[in-house]
């Protein structure tokens, strides 16, 4: 007797088991396609920074845990940097103060570095249970903690005083090195250990500065658009496949948004730095990641070396 066709069905049960069947048939495909991807990155370390709009949202943060419990429960060792700009700036308009922004990053004074620790250990906890829920075994960490991010002051692209911003100077892998041979995945706050106390630090530049320095085989950028465009106001415009020099023409000819800037950087530098792939992906696209790193055609924009 078909399974389909039971005694007592009702009339178009065989045409409802047919499209169960396809649709399982297509997640197969799905899984087969996925193999090689799977075979070929198990083992590597994975750098994966989401944006504070990729998590601003409990499904999206949801979909985003199960993705990278995934990724670790194939064999990937995937590293999550996460921002928190949306969030910090609500937080700031809530308490009476404006953000400002020069080069992309924001001015951070004394009262504002305060805002951003408390946010990005927030949106840190909520992505930890997130990743249990799903399986994962992971633990959160601020940059400034056992002197994993250390930092020194950066200024803006003319030499402006930007305050509590930092930039990478050292990073310490010791404790990634030790959850990562735990089956623990790391979760990183960008906040690094500056010269006179905590300081806010670009979570693209964190997230490359890690990718450099624990030998990432790739970096993904997860962000809200859908990768980088040759014109941002021309859907059709998307570059699906781009090189290090190229990008580095891109910030030259200085017609990148601010927000655009540290990412490009971000990636440049991990490249330069060895990392040998990175992308950019609209990371409120269900699955975005998964899609690129499992698929032949991918989303979003893939970055080589040359």
């Amino acid at each position: 007797m078909s399974r389909s066709s039971p005694i007592g069905s009702e009339p178009g049960a065989g045409r409802a088991g047919a499209s169960l069947r396809a649709q399982a048939q297509a997640k197969a495909r799905v899984l087969t396609e996925a193999l090689p991807y799977i075979r070929r990155w198990a083992g590597k370390r994975v750098v994966v920074k989401a944006g504070g709009e990729t998590v601003d949202k409990p499904g999206m943060l949801d979909s985003l845990a199960r993705d990278v419990a995934l990724m670790r429960a194939v064999g990937l060792y995937p590293i999550l940097v996460h921002g928190g700009g949306r969030q910090i700036s609500q937080a700031m308009q809530a308490s009476g103060v404006q953000p400002v922004f020069i080069g992309g990053r924001r001015v951070t004074d004394a009262a504002t570095i305060g805002v951003v620790r408390s946010v990005l250990l927030d949106i840190n906890a909520r992505l930890v249970h997130a990743l249990q829920r799903h399986g994962a075994h992971a633990f959160g960490v601020s940059g400034e903690e056992g002197g994993l991010l250390t930092s020194r002051k950066a200024t803006g692209p003319n030499g402006e005083d930007l305050g509590f911003v930092g930039e990478v100077e050292r990073v310490d892998t010791s404790v990634l090195d030790f959850s990562l041979g735990r089956d623990l995945i790391p979760v990183i706050a960008p906040v690094g250990a500056g010269p006179d106390g905590p300081y806010n630090i670009n979570a693209d530049l964190a997230a490359s500065a890690l990718a450099a320095a624990v030998g990432a085989q790739k970096i993904v950028l997860l962000t809200n658009i859908e990768g980088l465009y040759r014109d941002l106001g021309d859907r059709d415009s998307l570059i699906s496949e781009t090189t290090v020099p190229q990008l580095e023409k891109l910030l030259g000819e200085g017609i990148l948004t601010e927000g655009m800037i540290p990412k490009i950087t971000a990636v440049i530098e991990a490249m330069r730095a060895g990392v040998p792939q990175a992308h950019i992906l609209d990371g409120r696209i269900s699955h975005a990641l998964l899609l690129e790193v499992f698929t032949e055609e991918g989303v979003g924009t893939m970055v080589l070396p040359s």
